[in-house]
């Protein structure tokens, strides 16, 4: 009888040792009690059996449609700035408004998330890409198609933050797997809507208006799936006990590891804009047709379909990102290189290179799936990281302009292109150190 009476004492003491091992998980004292327990493990141990399948459709789907309302209007961009009657000053905006809202629209995901769970503002940001996309065709001015632009938008910024959220808690093993599934069908997405819009708009007729209202088609798709998800995720929140449904994941901003991730998202859009908007000119000054200079694009764009898979995969099984950081980095400088000394003679060359170099967008979406080790926490390094680097990367192109404009050639441009590689590459090697942003948070309390 004794022996019994000493085996449940033991067990009950080590119970109450249990919740006191985490504290140093959370960086804020009130989210302290939810990050102790286990709270968030239990969202993956009673889901229902199509949650699984229907999940990764949605997650591609979703993706597809995070950039054809941009490149899209990229393509018709000529023919919409003349039928709105939009003055130069206005078309400008317009082309910076994607990083702004960006920005704008992704810090609000947390607390929305907190609210609703992460599906729900999912679905919703997926309604509001195809409200946003069914609406601007039939605007007759500038601000209205602006508006409309920035209702889609809106919804693109939150779905961006939000899906390695659902990545990493729907599928905590597979990470890397599901983040490479995620970054090809934003890549795909990307070239399609580029390539695409072109010769639908000229087979349905030559309208700019129908061109960037058959999108809407692709957005509306992607809402159906959300459906059932965001339902599922309602009422395991609603079952779910007081402090997991009010968790807010540790403080970011004193993470040194959030602002490198941050910091290196910046650097990376940057480069990526840069090359979406200044790379066909670069090609078309040194002698290479139009029309060539716009597939040489296409080749660049489409590289990041295949590495966009293989890159987070690779990553995930690697305990160290940041010797992918530095292979993304030289591929780069070799990009910038052969620019610099032989922009049409090596042209295929520089375009494949710069097209692995742009790949970096995939490695800091798998780091910020890693640097986190709860869904709150992800949640928050993916609001922090991608809002603050889209605010990083506005200024970028319109600086490559400018030097362009009174240097008189891209000598000056592709030095600098070059030069912001060298803290791209350090802020990779930083931001792939293995460690996560709640030990650095608990390590500082």
């Amino acid at each position: 009888m004794r022996d019994e009476e000493i085996q449940t004492l033991n067990r009950l003491a080590e119970s109450h040792k249990a919740p006191r091992q985490a504290p140093d998980q959370s960086c804020d004292q009130s989210s302290e009690r939810v990050s102790t327990a286990p709270a968030h493990q239990p969202a993956a141990t009673a889901q229902p059996a199509w949650l699984g399948p229907v999940l990764i459709v949605g997650i591609v789907l979703a993706a597809l449609n995070l950039r054809p309302a941009i490149t899209s209007l990229g393509a018709l961009f000529e023919e919409t700035r003349t039928g709105l009657g939009m003055s130069g000053t206005v078309a400008g905006l317009i082309t910076s408004v994607p990083a702004l809202c960006f920005a704008v629209f992704g810090v609000t995901a947390p607390r929305l998330s907190r609210c609703f769970g992460p599906p729900a503002v999912v679905c919703a940001g997926m309604a509001a890409v195809a409200a946003g996309l069914l609406i601007r065709p039939f605007t007759h001015n500038a601000a209205g198609f602006l508006a409309a632009s920035a209702l889609s938008l809106a919804g693109i910024a939150l779905t961006n933050v939000l899906l390695p959220v659902i990545i990493k808690r729907y599928f905590p093993d597979r990470v890397g797997t599901m983040t490479g599934l995620y970054s090809m069908a934003l890549a795909a997405g990307t070239s399609l809507a580029a390539a695409a819009t072109v010769p639908l708009t000229g087979a349905l007729g030559g309208s700019w208006r129908t061109g960037l209202l058959i999108w809407a088609v692709l957005a509306l798709v992607a809402v159906l799936p959300w459906l059932p998800i965001a339902a599922a995720s309602r009422r395991e929140k609603a079952a779910a006990p007081a402090a997991v449904r009010e968790a807010a994941g540790p403080s970011v901003v004193r993470s040194r590891t959030a602002w490198a991730l941050a910091c290196y998202f910046g650097l990376q859009a940057t480069g990526a804009y840069v090359t979406m908007g200044w790379l066909p000119q670069i090609f078309r000054d040194a002698g290479v047709s139009a029309s060539t200079a716009g597939v040489l694009l296409a080749v660049t764009m489409v590289m990041g379909v295949p590495l966009a898979f293989v890159i987070p995969g690779l990553a995930g099984w690697m305990k160290n990102q940041g010797a992918i950081a530095v292979t993304l980095g030289l591929f780069g400088f070799a990009g910038y290189l052969g620019l610099y000394l032989a922009p049409a003679d090596g042209a295929w060359a520089w375009a494949l290179m710069l097209g692995v170099s742009n790949c970096a967008f995939p490695l800091v979406i798998t780091l910020i799936g890693l640097r986190a080790k709860s869904p709150a926490g992800v949640v928050k390094l993916s609001a922090f990281a991608q809002s603050t680097g889209y605010l990083i990367s506005i200024p970028g192109p319109l600086l490559i302009g400018t030097l362009y404009q009174h240097s008189g050639g891209w000598n000056l441009p592709l030095a600098l292109m070059a030069g912001l590689l060298v803290p791209q590459i350090g802020l990779g090697i930083l931001a792939g150190r293995d460690r996560t942003i709640e030990d650095e948070c608990g390590m500082r309390d």
